[in-house]
């Protein structure tokens, strides 16, 4: 799980010598069993600061669980605990804003904000998409997101996306 997760992969290639992979990989530095499991264990990871782009939770979260829950070698896997340092933490520059602006753009006050993920979440047309949206909003959600594997693809742009979620 260590390596796979930072510079292991399925073979050797040439462009390992080009590189010194020891300082870039992941550690398991404890493993236990899991009490009255067979099979099952903790196993405890750490990884060097320098695998993660400073100040991107993405980039720290995709790195450590965005591959390695394919990974063929495991029947199962759970992340139960991220302990992040505090010399990492403060690369994180936090939101533009607050709440307050939210809310202020919204013009919604005196109760929580209510959201949701279009879905599906791929396959669908700009238009289609933005029909969702409409019919979210006007059903009384005060904003809608997209999901994380949503981009600009062939069947759905992003700037038609936009205008047709503009339009909304």
């Amino acid at each position: 799980v260590a390596a796979e997760s930072s510079t292991g992969t399925w073979t050797t290639v040439w462009t390992d010598g080009l590189t010194s992979l020891d300082r870039y990989k992941g550690r398991c530095y404890h493993i236990e069993p899991v009490a009255g499991e067979e099979n099952q264990y903790i196993a405890y990871v750490a990884y060097p600061l320098d695998l993660f782009e400073e100040g991107s939770v993405t980039n720290m979260f995709t790195s450590i669980v965005g591959n390695v829950f394919g990974f063929k070698a495991l029947r199962a896997l759970r992340l139960e605990d991220l302990r992040i340092p505090t010399s990492y933490t403060k690369t994180f520059q936090g939101p533009p804003h607050g709440i307050q602006v939210e809310r202020d753009k919204l013009n919604k006050y005196g109760r929580p904000l209510l959201g949701c993920t279009i879905k599906p979440k791929l396959g669908l047309s700009a238009k289609n998409y933005g029909r969702a949206v409409y019919e979210c909003l006007r059903g009384g959600l005060d904003f809608t997101k997209d999901d994380e594997n949503v981009n600009s693809q062939p069947f759905m742009r992003w700037r038609d996306r936009f205008l047709f979620c503009a339009e909304a």
